[in-house]
């Protein structure tokens, strides 16, 4: 079973690595493998070349176009997970979203669409408050590590300001060259913004159907690594050096014992009820769907430690 993640290096998916690199997968019976994610992620998903992807709930329908033909099996944490930081000579006071007005915020595509909806919730009008959604940087790093890009967007003068995970927040923070203006998880900016997405492990429902087991599996691995993290964050470290740039691997434990305390596998109603208006509004999902629709309730009682 190959398992890959959304983006390497961010902590919000690293519970789906961690549980290959750590033997829990194996222990649980099921044959893992982490690999890069592919450029077509999505598709390779679909087409049976990828199995298990660590990724945010909302993508499901890039993947499975109106959630037909995918499930999630189980949270990796809980809530939206992104930040938005901003030069740190701006001296921006934190949780102040009015503070965006007139600046570039750099941005990739879908997550894009998650901080539009954000400024739109919390009043903010792109055109009349002068507000541009800008491309990062290109990357070059040929295993996805997209940790710096948003330092590099303020660093070459491209934004005043970017959209990004946790570890592309504290690499521009640490090096400071930005400051924390919205962590939407630790309820910064509109309420809302809290049930757009969350960090969840998708699969295919041919994997659900022709290797129930191993679906199962999966879900009692990525429950153990939570536990185990939650125990000891440096255990972090240990996949870091593997995977990771000597910079964010020395990072990663820190960030993993930050979000600890959100790591629960259970995906309830209102976060799915949450994630597919979300998706409904970003012309990622046209239809409504139920709650057994998203995820694979028959492995539910998994989801407890």
């Amino acid at each position: 079973m190959l398992v890959t993640v959304s983006d390497v290096v961010s902590p919000s998916y690293f519970v789906a690595t961690a549980a290959v690199e750590l033997g829990y997968f194996k222990s649980e019976g099921v044959d893992a493998e982490f690999v890069f994610p592919p450029a077509d992620r999505p598709r390779a998903l679909r087409e049976g070349r990828l199995h298990f992807v660590g990724t945010s709930a909302y993508s499901g329908p890039v993947a499975f176009p109106e959630w037909r033909g995918g499930k999630l099996l189980c949270a990796l944490s809980q809530h939206s997970y992104w930040f938005l930081a901003v030069r740190a000579d701006l001296h921006a006071r934190r949780g102040d979203v009015s503070a965006v007005k007139g600046l570039r915020i750099s941005a990739t595509g879908q997550p894009g669409l998650l901080l539009k909806r954000l400024l739109v919730d919390a009043g903010i009008d792109l055109e009349r408050d002068g507000v541009r959604i800008v491309p990062p940087p290109p990357s070059h790093d040929p295993t996805g590590n997209l940790a710096r890009i948003g330092a590099q967007a303020i660093e070459e003068g491209l934004a005043d300001a970017f959209w990004g995970n946790a570890m592309r927040a504290e690499y521009a923070v640490r090096r400071g060259i930005a400051t924390v203006l919205v962590d939407v998880r630790r309820g910064d900016g509109p309420p809302s913004a809290r049930q757009y997405t969350f960090p969840a492990l998708l699969t295919s429902d041919t994997v659900i159907e022709e290797h129930p087991d191993a679906a199962a599996g999966a879900i009692r691995a990525i429950v153990r690594t939570q536990q185990a993290l939650r125990a000891d964050p440096s255990l972090a470290t240990q996949v870091g050096n593997k995977l990771f740039p000597s910079e964010e691997a020395g990072l990663i434990a820190d960030l993993i014992a930050r979000d600890a305390p959100f790591y629960d596998a259970t995906i309830s109603e209102d976060a799915v009820d949450g994630m597919t208006q979300f998706a409904r509004d970003a012309g990622l999902l046209s239809r409504s769907v139920a709650y057994d629709d998203v995820v694979a309730t028959q492995f539910r009682h998994l989801w407890a430690p």
